[in-house]
């Protein structure tokens, strides 16, 4: 029963990363594949590691699983984060409508602001 189980997670995390590969391929912008890659990517590989540790069968191999599964799952979202980040810092904007970052980072310091930066306010020559 354990290979059927195993058999079918090793499926089920090969298509998962078959799609992130097409993903990879398909999609317009940066941003979107870098989604693609890590959303379908990170399932996919946590349903590979969980087949190779059922079919080892042992403590010791459902352990380092269990461990590489929470390594995968704490560094992707990370690693994700700082590409685009890095990405939006060096010029590559988004196709979207509205970029909602458009004016908020400090060139100098990179720090992003709550308001976005605005042209300074006209002078009132009323008086």
């Amino acid at each position: 029963m354990s290979e059927i189980v195993s058999g079918l997670l090793a499926l089920a995390g090969a298509l998962l990363m078959l799609i992130a590969a097409i993903g990879l391929l398909r999609m317009p912008d940066f941003y979107t594949r870098m989604q693609a890659a890590a959303k379908a990517g990170t399932l996919g590989i946590l349903l590979i590691v969980a087949a190779t540790g059922i079919t080892l069968g042992s403590v010791s191999a459902l352990l380092h699983a269990l461990l590489a599964s929470l390594f995968f799952l704490l560094t992707t979202p990370v690693a994700a984060h700082l590409l685009g980040r890095a990405a939006y810092l060096s010029g590559i904007r988004p196709w979207v409508l509205h970029d909602d970052l458009a004016g908020r980072y400090h060139p100098s310091t990179h720090e992003l602001s709550g308001e976005p930066s605005a042209a300074p306010p006209e002078p009132d020559v009323s008086q």
